[in-house]
């Protein structure tokens, strides 16, 4: 493994590269979580064969935060001033919530720079999302989490270890992305990047929602007749938002069995 920090947009982004070989893989988080939390059980299924990037969000993990809000555009303009500076032309992605909208948004935005988009647990637009989800979102405060992976993480590796600014991180995810409209369908059929949408059975996007996605992306049609489409979906069964990465060896053979195809 190696790790190193990038000077992107005023932030000081780490960064970790495992494995080599093949199109790199580069690795998005959710919010509140960080690589380590996200990718951890992962990262050794998914960095043999393949170079895997991974870096951590403003204000997550070792990136420290900046008079910025969270926005999934300042975000994915994060990633894309990262791949330049580690001089990755092209890449396949595997973004979960917050880094699956940010997945999404470079697929439709950068499609020269995407070969493969994985986009996990995250709808493309608001009609999608489940309301108490954002409800409850906006409502975190410091003491809902004590005890927790996320603040022991957090307070372990910030550049700014204090409950001050964890809960400055919580009033920005709060906001994430307010007053976007989100997507139309036609932006979802435009993709030119093949893409694999996962999701939990119980997550925190509507599974109705789930398959207006995957239709838009030419699934739900007779595989046997007209051929299986370049855009899967997998919708992993027992799993919630929180925990959609959890069945290791279920994702890794969805994931991988995707990207090498």
């Amino acid at each position: 493994m190696q790790t190193g920090y990038a000077d992107v947009n005023g932030l000081r982004m780490y960064y970790e590269v495992h494995g080599e070989g093949g199109t790199p893989l580069v690795l998005l988080h959710g919010g509140l979580f960080n690589i380590d939390l996200q990718f951890g059980e992962l990262l050794e299924g998914l960095s043999a064969g393949r170079r895997v990037i991974a870096a951590d969000f403003q204000g997550h993990g070792y990136t420290n935060d900046i008079d910025r809000p969270l926005g999934t555009a300042e975000l994915a303009s994060d990633v894309v001033a990262l791949l330049a500076r580690l001089d990755v032309p092209k890449a396949d992605l595997f973004g979960f919530s917050v880094g699956g909208a940010v997945a999404l948004y470079l697929a439709i935005e950068y499609p020269e720079l995407v070969r493969k988009a994985v986009i996990s647990s995250v709808s493309f637009n608001p009609s999608g999302d489940r309301a108490e989800n954002a409800d409850a979102v906006g409502a975190m405060k410091v003491e809902m989490i004590a005890g927790t992976p996320m603040e022991a993480d957090y307070l372990a590796k910030s550049p700014h270890p204090d409950h001050e600014h964890l809960q400055t991180l919580l009033d920005k995810l709060g906001t994430y992305d307010r007053g976007m409209s989100g997507w139309s369908d036609d932006d979802i059929r435009g993709i030119e990047a093949p893409t694999l949408l996962t999701f939990g059975d119980s997550d925190a996007v509507k599974l109705e929602h789930v398959v207006r996605f995957h239709q838009l992306r030419g699934g739900d049609v007779n595989g046997d007749f007209v051929g299986v489409p370049a855009s899967q979906l997998a919708v992993f069964p027992g799993t919630t938002h929180f925990t959609g990465l959890a069945r290791t060896p279920l994702v890794l053979d969805t994931v991988t069995t995707f990207l090498d195809a």
